[in-house]
Parts: structure tokens; C-alpha cells; sequence
């Protein structure tokens, strides 16, 4: 199976190529090629789950060098769960985009970027060294700066060019950081720079490293005060890149960064779990409150991804501190199940938010949500899709973010974080209210005048968000065994290292 890692990376590249080289004027053919190599990443991911449950962690040597002079590929729990996340959105926002993107020129150019980006978000979360990490980070990066302004109007550029702009200085801190690891150890390997702060061998370059690395992936998360640049770039790209924005990238090359660094490869002391829980909490409060006052729908729902990584890392900040602390070894495992947990449920209910805001868009012409009342009665997939996902990004019973957000809440009070609690709880109801906003102004009331001869969109727009609606609800059984011994607990046993 170790053998097939490269594909994950290889093939969008690939087929990327294919299609710029032979079908760049051929959007049928690459309608297909994109979406059959989605259609495999999505299923070799999701077999990848059977693998590693029989084999353990899967390393691949390139070129049969092992590390720390070569280059490895790694997937372990943690980077599994990663990978399902990218490959299977990027499958359904693939299928989603032959319709949706017959209205944009040069769609065939679109799913080179787009594969690119995929291509660079598997790297990102396979890789085992620091330098490949930033090599495929910034693939990932060039492309979405690219695919935030395919619309080619004002907005578009303008918010691409804020997006570029901050995400350079993010990957110049990144960069820094990782020279400043080299300059301290001699090499870039994860496991042996892990090793090197295990035994204790850690310098000042390493912390100051510390300080450059939460700074530059905090950018890419987009975590409070580092979110500048999302509430433009996510609603001005297309709606499948926001879906792969909101739900895939940040996850990606900005969380998903933060705890394998700090978790894996950092010796844990007290100050990073508290920094954890600060920006946590920061990114819950501030997201919530600013999402509340917009009526543009998809600058509402970037908001509400910023407010909802700080769960993720409020329940990561809390496993932190107890695993800092040597408090119980089960309350840490409950905040990291937690954060995990609402990890993957966020790239599902967001990413269906984004798809059912770009159908709407895509049917009135409009995301002002005052302008949009009675849009359920010509389109009843697309609102009770967007029912759904804002019951479980709400954390609605019986609905997959109920579970996650109550992990994290237990988590927080056996933890003795009780306000931390309560605040959690009190922006679960805040962003109730706002999307109680989205489905009575956007859905339900009066039809607006000039609405009649509006209607559902296509099926291969409504077939991922359908996909997506039934993941909201049928997600909530990962709080339960098998599944979560099967998905999500290989992943906390990576962070909480009981490997």
C-alpha cells in the first residue's frame, strides 16, 4: 500500500498536466479527467482506512532514500484523516463545478488550478519533512490565489491580491522559522527534529522558531487577529473554492500544521496550550459576532468558519494543557477526540453551507440575503440542504456538530475550564441566531418580485449537496464505535502520541 502514497500527489498533478497540455480547449474532456481522478483520490483515501488498521503507519522512501536525507512519505491516523477530508470534498465540489462553472471562460484552466491545490494539500499533510511541507504549501497557496480571483472582476482581484499579499508574509514566517530549525539541528526530518526536542537538546532558535511557525499557519488558518484576509477572499471566489476554502485549505495547510508541529514535533510546555486556547476562543467570539451583523451570505459563512476553527483549537489548546500539565490521559484524549471530530464535521457542513450559497447565487443572481425571501419554494433541495448543514454547524441535535461541540464542552469542564465552557455553549447559540437570519431571510417568507421563473439547479449541483446533507446528519455516528476507533481515534493517538 506505501507504494500508492505518491499517487496522492501524483495523480492530480498528473492529470492536471494532461489536461492543460491536450484539453485545455476541450471542457468535456476536462470535466471527465478531473472528476474520474477526484473519484479515485476520494476512494483511495477512504481505503487507505482498511490500510492502515492492517499495516500501522505506511512510509514511503522516495527514491529509496530514508530520511533524514531523503524524502518521506508518511500517513499515519492523523494525516488519514486529513487526506479523507480533502479528497472526498474535493470530489463532490469537482462534480458540483461541471455546471456551476459553465458560466465562468476557461473551465478547463480552472480544473488545472484546482488539482494543483489538491495536489499541494495531499503533499502538505503526507510529507515528512519541513522543507516538502513548505514546497507543497505553496502550491496549494499559488493555486487558491488563483482560483479567488477566476471570476476575473474587481472584487475578485482586489480580494485575490489581499489573500497573496498576507499569505506571502505567512509563508515568509514559515520559511524563517524552518531555517531557524535547521540552523539549530542539521536537519528537517519531523521524526528526528521530534526526537532532538525529546531529549531535551532545545535551543532558543527553536522557540523563536515556535513563535515564526504559530504566526505564519495561524495566517493561514485564518485564526483571530490573523483573519484579515478570509471574510474577502472566500465569498469572492467561486462557490466550489469557497466550499474548498472554508472546508479543506485552512484545515490543511493551516490546522492541520499547527498540531502536527506543536503536538508531534515540539516538546509541550504550559505557554503554547494557553496561546492555543486564547486564539481559540478569540476566533470563536470575534467570528460569531462579526458573522451576525452581515447579509452578504457567503461573507456570513466566512466569518462563521473562522468562529468554528476556534473550537478545533480551543479543544486541541485544552488536550495540550493537560498532556503539559500531566493531568488525566483521558479528559486530554475527550478535548483532542473533540477538536478532531468538529475538524472533519466542519469540512462537511461548511463546505455543503458554501455549495447551497453558490445554488442560490447561481439561481437569483444575488447574495444579499434581504433580496432572497421564498427561495425554498422554487428550490427545495437546495434550502433543505441548507437546513441541514445550518442545524449541524449550530450544533442541533441530532446533527454530527452537536457531538463534536459536546466533547469539547465536557472536555473543557473535567478540565476544570468552566467559562471556557460556557462561552463555547453561548457561541453555539449565537450562531444559531444567524442562521436562523440565513433560512428566514434567504428561504422562507414572501416570494420576492422577479423570483417566478427562477428554479433548482442542476443535479450535479444538487448531487453533492444531497451527499453532503445526509454526512451532516450520518457523521454523528463517529461518536460511537466502530467508526471512530476506525477514523478518528488513530488520529488522537497520533496527536496524544500513545501510538
Amino acid at each position: 500500500m506505501n507504494v500508492l502514497l505518491p499517487l496522492f500527489i501524483g495523480a492530480p498533478l498528473g492529470c492536471g498536466f494532461v489536461i492543460y497540455l491536450a484539453f485545455r480547449n476541450r471542457d468535456d474532456k476536462a470535466d471527465w479527467i478531473a472528476n474520474v481522478c477526484m473519484m479515485y483520490l476520494a476512494a483511495a483515501s477512504l481505503w487507505s482506512i482498511k490500510s492502515l488498521s492492517a499495516y500501522g503507519v505506511l512510509t514511503y522512501r522516495m527514491g529509496g532514500y530514508a530520511a533524514p536525507v531523503g524524502i518521506n512519505l508518511v500517513l499515519d491516523g492523523f494525516s488519514l484523516l486529513l487526506l479523507i477530508i480533502i479528497n472526498v470534498a474535493g470530489f463532490l465540489a469537482a462534480i458540483y463545478s461541471v455546471n456551476y462553472m459553465e458560466r465562468f471562460t476557461a473551465k478547463a484552466k480552472y480544473y488545472v488550478m484546482f488539482l494543483l491545490m489538491v495536489a499541494g494539500m495531499n503533499g502538505v499533510v503526507l510529507t515528512g519533512d519541513l522543507f516538502n511541507l513548505y514546497v507543497f504549501l505553496e502550491i496549494a497557496s499559488i493555486s487558491s490565489y488563483v482560483l479567488v480571483g477566476f471570476g476575473c472582476e474587481r472584487e475578485q482581484f482586489e480580494a485575490s491580491f489581499k489573500y497573496m499579499v498576507l499569505g506571502i508574509v505567512a509563508s515568509a514566517f514559515i520559511l524563517v522559522g524552518i531555517s531557524l530549525m535547521y540552523a539549530a539541528t542539521g536537519v528537517l526530518s519531523m521524526v528526528h527534529l521530534s526526537d532532538i526536542a525529546a531529549q531535551g537538546n532545545v535551543s532558543g532558535c527553536f522557540m523563536l522558531a515556535g513563535a515564526f511557525f504559530l504566526m505564519g499557519f495561524g495566517l493561514k488558518a485564518a485564526l483571530v487577529p490573523f483573519h484579515a484576509w478570509l471574510p474577502d477572499a472566500h465569498p469572492s471566489a467561486p462557490a466550489p473554492i469557497s466550499a474548498m476554502l472554508s472546508g479543506v485549505l485552512i484545515k490543511a495547510i493551516g490546522i492541520y500544521c499547527i498540531l502536527r508541529i506543536f503536538f508531534n514535533m515540539f516538546a509541550m510546555t504550559p505557554m503554547v496550550p494557553f496561546i492555543f486556547m486564547m486564539l481559540g476562543t478569540a476566533s470563536m467570539v470575534v467570528g460569531a459576532l462579526l458573522a451576525t451583523g452581515q447579509w452578504d451570505y457567503k461573507r456570513l459563512l466566512a466569518y462563521s468558519s473562522i468562529s468554528q476553527m476556534g473550537y478545533v483549537m480551543l479543544g486541541a489548546g485544552v488536550g495540550a494543557r493537560v498532556i503539559a500539565s500531566g493531568g488525566p490521559a483521558h479528559v486530554a484524549t475527550l478535548a483532542v477526540l473533540g477538536a478532531l471530530f468538529h475538524l472533519i464535521n466542519h469540512a462537511g457542513f461548511k463546505s455543503l453551507l458554501f455549495l447551497t450559497s453558490g445554488a442560490v447565487e447561481f439561481s437569483t443572481g444575488t447574495r444579499d440575503l434581504r433580496k432572497m425571501e421564498g427561495v425554498s419554494q422554487r428550490m427545495p433541495v437546495t434550502a433543505a440542504a441548507a437546513t441541514a448543514g445550518s442545524l449541524a454547524i449550530s450544533g442541533v441535535p441530532p446533527f454530527s456538530g452537536f457531538w463534536s461541540k459536546l466533547f469539547i464542552v465536557v472536555a473543557c469542564l473535567q478540565a476544570g475550564y468552566n467559562f471556557l465552557a460556557f462561552i463555547a455553549i453561548g457561541v453555539s447559540i449565537v450562531t444559531l441566531a444567524y442562521f436562523l437570519k440565513v433560512q428566514k431571510y434567504a428561504f422562507f417568507g414572501g416570494r420576492k418580485e422577479g423570483f417566478e421563473k427562477i428554479k433548482e439547479v442542476p443535479g450535479l449541483m444538487c448531487f453533492p449537496m444531497i451527499v453532503l446533507a445526509v454526512m451532516c446528519l450520518a457523521m454523528g455516528l463517529l461518536a460511537v464505535s466502530p467508526l471512530r476507533e476506525a477514523i478518528l481515534e488513530p488520529a488522537v493517538k497520533v496527536l496524544t502520541k500513545q501510538m
